[in-house]
């Protein structure tokens, strides 16, 4: 059974998590502060959280921050502040998703299965992924269909289909392929993710599998 600690200081939405993840057959613990959630991730080792940003002695980001430092769990951000910069420095600290207040509770389990389905496809590592009409072989480096792709298409394409689902941030992707001094060349992935998409989606007009979440980052869908 899955185990889920859900962390948030407003009663209801705990109880109301609680009684709705239970239902679903999840094991399920809660917390009310961050110590507390530190406390009991490190005792209980959940198999993924669901982590509010505004706690009453610590804020969210410290908490994935300290998670982060001996866990790989998933981690999705349930949280109020609905501004870019906020869910680009959580997903930068090692969130893995963010979903914004208020919710709706099909949208929050649906986030959940993702990211449990993703850390489960991390672990198996597929040697080959269909993207449109295409076989992206990752072992080979090679694609069905006599599509060619660059090293930096490459690059940025193994980092997407390496994290399934997940929404993966401009920062990580432009400090994994170009270093830290390119952070803010955002225009670098549009082009690349353009080239990707005109190479590999049947509609680079409207992507299905390589796809933006606007002013955020990049995601995979298989």
């Amino acid at each position: 059974m899955t185990r889920i600690l859900v962390v948030d200081d407003e009663p209801q939405i705990l109880r109301a998590l609680r009684i709705n993840l239970i239902a679903r057959n999840y094991e399920v613990a809660v917390a009310a502060d961050g110590g507390a959630a530190l406390r009991q991730a490190a005792d209980w080792h959940p198999d993924l959280v669901v982590l509010d940003l505004g706690l009453p002695d610590l804020d969210g980001v410290d908490v994935i921050h300290g998670l982060r430092g001996w866990t790989s769990i998933p981690i999705v951000v349930l949280s109020g502040r609905a501004g870019n910069q906020d869910k680009v420095d959580a997903l930068d600290a090692g969130a893995d998703d963010y979903v914004t207040k208020p919710f709706g509770i099909d949208e929050l389990l649906a986030r959940i299965r993702a990211v449990s389905r993703r850390t489960s496809a991390q672990e198996a590592k597929p040697a080959s992924i269909t993207i449109g009409d295409h076989v992206v072989d990752l072992t080979s480096k090679t694609v069905s269909g006599g599509a060619r792709l660059t090293p930096t298409e490459w690059h940025i394409l193994e980092i997407l289909l390496h994290n399934p689902g997940k929404l993966v941030s401009q920062r990580q992707l432009l400090t994994e392929v170009w270093g830290v001094k390119y952070v803010k060349e955002t225009h670098y992935l549009r082009q690349y993710m353009a080239q990707l998409r005109r190479k590999l989606e049947r509609d680079a007009g409207h992507p299905v599998h390589l796809i933006t979440e606007p002013g955020m980052g990049y995601r995979f869908k298989a």
